[in-house]
């Protein structure tokens, strides 16, 4: 019988607004005081991977965003995205998205971008061209 190592999934939002693309600065190791996307890891066997994008973005940020306005972008699996092993990022587009600004302990900072920074935590800097190249 062969043995199945399960890896650890992660849900990743673009928010994508007239003010810019939404980024968190994270508070936690890896990737300390760097911007990224809003996410985190899928509680296995609790939540679906939309549930996960939907509480992550809301803890991360304090918004909201319906089932309806979170489409699945892309998936990201490259064993060398993240330095703690082969994470899968699943990341989602949230397209409409309600509620005030809010961080928790685990972010230092939330800001829009116009233009998007040169340094990004993982590879959400790869998760960004792809995106804006699919909107150009």
């Amino acid at each position: 019988m062969m043995s199945k190592d399960f890896q650890a999934s992660t849900s990743d939002i673009i928010v994508d607004s007239k003010e810019g693309i939404l980024l968190i600065k994270r508070g936690n190791k890896p990737f300390e005081n760097m911007w990224a996307l809003p996410g985190g890891f899928l509680i296995t066997g609790k939540e679906t991977l939309e549930e996960t994008a939907k509480r992550e973005l809301k803890e991360e940020t304090g918004l909201i965003v319906s089932k309806k306005n979170l489409k699945l972008f892309e998936v990201y699996s490259d064993p060398k995205r993240d330095p703690r092993g082969q994470i899968i990022s699943h990341t989602y587009i949230a397209k409409k998205t309600k509620g005030k600004l809010k961080h928790d302990s685990e972010v230092l900072e939330i800001k829009f971008f116009k233009r998007i920074p040169n340094k990004l935590a993982a590879d959400h800097k790869k998760i960004l061209k792809d995106y804006l190249k699919s909107i150009s």
